[in-house]
């Protein structure tokens, strides 16, 4: 419906009036000339009607009426459905480090890089992520924050589709990337913190422990859900330095309360996301949100088409 934003504008319609009133008055000068009646039928039939007379003491009023609903703001008020808020944040952190330019990995029947399989994971991921405030922390040899926490997960997901290797080193340093993951959930106020590590090696190129950091995890509040890349870990192949190291990863991830899953195809990614929708979300509401679409331009421009007519016909006499 069509509203007014200041609808107390309205009041200053009879002001012209009351001016008039109160205003002291001043005689018109004229320079009416009277004809005889037989020359004043050969006269224009406008002049002798006087239409063009009443248009023009009609459109002050015209002018002033649209002036004054204007100035009250007409609009329409519009409601629309709110973006569903979990109550989460999520940070995902993904390994950058060299061996991610290994071509052994089966996802979707085709053999891609680890790097690849990576950002189709991560990618499918944050896009069902709608309702959670969702960040990217990549690490190699060091992490660095590429998207800050944010409900546009979109831009998350380009974020994940521009990662390339060798831009923060190509050993990999699991305990600094869940550091900085951490670092960015640390002071927020969801009741539902989450990090989700995906790595396809070991501890490389560390000072701390990934069993330190999830020890930290876990007094911070924050739930750490690891998932290991690739097709070999050193539980089995313990001599393939490729080999991820499913253990630590699990260990990280049982310290701080979370779960480690191996993906190897879609249906162990199906897996994962499951898991992260049973989180408890905190259930913040939102009210539907409002769209306004103002009006005012229309009588503001009846207004100034009213003032232009209004002097070129006075300089018209």
């Amino acid at each position: 419906m069509i509203g007014f934003a200041m609808p107390l504008a309205f009041l200053l319609l009879p002001l012209p009036l009351i001016a008039m009133r109160l205003l002291p008055g001043r005689e018109a000068v004229t320079g009416a000339l009277v004809l005889p009646q037989s020359i004043g039928r050969s006269l224009p039939g406008e002049a002798r009607d006087g239409v063009s007379v009443r248009v023009r003491r009609a459109l002050p009023i015209l002018l002033w009426l649209s002036l004054v609903t204007a100035l009250a703001g007409p609009e329409q008020l519009s409601p629309v459905e709110a973006l569903p808020v979990s109550g989460r944040d999520l940070v995902l952190a993904i390994d950058l480090s060299g061996s991610m330019e290994q071509t052994d990995f089966s996802l979707d029947g085709e053999t891609v890089t680890r790097l690849d399989a990576v950002k189709r994971v991560g990618k499918r991921f944050v896009a069902g992520r709608a309702g959670d405030r969702v960040g990217l922390v990549l690490f190699a040899e060091k992490a660095y924050v590429a998207a800050p926490l944010t409900f546009d997960v979109a831009a998350v997901s380009r974020a994940i589709d521009e990662a390339i290797i060798g831009i923060s080193g190509r050993s990999t340093a699991i305990a600094g990337g869940l550091g900085v993951a951490l670092k960015r959930l640390e002071k927020g106020e969801a009741r539902s913190r989450v990090v989700v590590l995906l790595s396809d090696g070991a501890d490389t190129s560390g000072h701390v422990l990934p069993a330190d950091v999830a020890g930290l995890a876990k007094r911070l509040g924050v739930t750490v859900y690891t998932i290991a890349l690739g097709p070999e870990d050193r539980e089995t192949r313990p001599n393939d330095p490729d080999a991820v190291d499913t253990k630590a990863l699990r260990e990280i991830a049982e310290t701080s309360g979370g779960r480690s899953f191996r993906v190897r195809t879609t249906a162990d990614l199906e897996a994962v996301t499951a898991a992260i929708d049973r989180l408890e979300a905190s259930g913040l509401d939102r009210p539907p949100a409002t769209v306004r679409q103002d009006f005012w331009i229309y009588p503001a421009m009846l207004a100034f088409a009213c003032s232009i007519v209004l002097l070129v016909s006075r300089r018209a006499l």
